[in-house]
């Protein structure tokens, strides 16, 4: 039922989506061979194409003809995100995304890196034709603070000492920028008011935030062939995700130990299922779960301030969704 649901949403924008996945094959053409494969590896195993379509969306709130900028917006995110996949992967060691090996898996470490930077740079060569200050501005303060982020999860691995706000602030960064910024750049280049593009900025931060807690929880009850990596892998890299911390916080000593225990060893041994199983005892998923519908809530709340259009609608949809999931 949520995949047809999901496959409503896209076919109200099937054109759109069908002209941004071209521009990302064609925004990866290059003479050189390696660079070539590495680059599209990713795009080739697919993906849900969030932010584009939050941009797409957004840009339908405008009274701007000009879709072409928004088009160019909704391409340029979605390589930003791939690119920050790419280097996330070489961070986390990870040898499995989308259910295919890495960029680093299949190649090395120095042709990951030097990949998710060339994707980098094929993202702000199209976006560098907009001509609107307010959209490069906004975008440069999001990948600042996306770094930010990125270096906290860095500075944070496998250290069980942490608080519910330092988590928060940290996929704050990691995640819900990236979706705010989608919506919000789709609302300034279509030229949505300054209000209608608030909304749609806090909307998309909104979600973001709750997109992010339900893959923590994912990551815990989902299984291999769903998920497209192992259950639990988070943990098993050092990221202390929200039911973590949580039942760090709840469980008696003993079995708290066990969790500090594993971190201790810094994913030198693997992740046992008791592991997993004490996330659950402790209600840690229950606990992330339930915080991920209280920022939907406030993502409905945004939506219910914009013009009563069918975007509004498919938004709304869209965020009921990204809680709902399943993968």
């Amino acid at each position: 039922m949520r995949n047809l649901r999901l496959a409503s949403i896209y076919r109200h924008i099937k054109k759109d989506l069908e002209t941004v996945e071209d521009l990302l094959t064609r925004s990866m053409d290059t003479d050189q061979k390696e660079l070539s494969e590495s680059s599209t590896h990713l795009l080739r195993a697919g993906g849900k194409r969030m932010r584009p379509v939050f941009v797409l969306l957004s840009g339908r709130f405008g009274k701007s003809t000009n879709k072409k900028q928004v088009i160019d917006v909704a391409v340029a995110l979605e390589l930003i995100h791939m690119a920050t996949l790419v280097h996330d992967d070489v961070i986390d060691n990870a040898s499995l995304r989308r259910g295919q090996p890495t960029v680093k898996a299949k190649w090395d470490n120095r042709v990951a890196m030097y990949t998710g930077d060339y994707i980098i740079t094929r993202a702000l060569h199209i976006i560098s034709e907009i001509s609107i200050p307010s959209v490069h501005l906004e975008l440069s303060k999001s990948i600042f603070l996306m770094c930010q982020g990125e270096i906290d999860q860095i500075r944070d691995l496998y250290h069980s000492e942490q608080s519910i706000k330092q988590y928060l602030s940290r996929i704050k960064r990691k995640t819900a920028l990236l979706m705010s910024i989608s919506c919000h750049l789709g609302a300034l280049v279509s030229e949505a008011s300054p209000k209608i593009a608030r909304h749609l900025k806090m909307y998309g931060y909104y979600v973001g935030m709750a997109f992010q807690l339900t893959d923590d929880v994912l990551d815990f009850t989902g299984d291999e062939k769903t998920l497209g990596k192992p259950a639990g892998s988070d943990l098993k890299q050092g990221n202390i995700t929200l039911p973590v911390i949580y039942a760090l916080h709840q469980l008696p000593l003993q079995e708290r130990q066990e969790i500090e225990s594993f971190l201790s060893i810094r994913g030198q041994k693997p992740l046992t299922p008791e592991i997993l199983d004490l996330v659950k005892k402790a209600g840690g998923n229950e606990f992330a779960l339930n915080l991920s519908k209280r920022y939907l809530e406030k993502a409905l709340q945004e939506l219910e301030k914009l013009p009563s259009v069918n975007e509004q609608e498919l938004l709304k949809m869209l965020a009921e969704f990204i809680v709902g999931r399943n993968y």
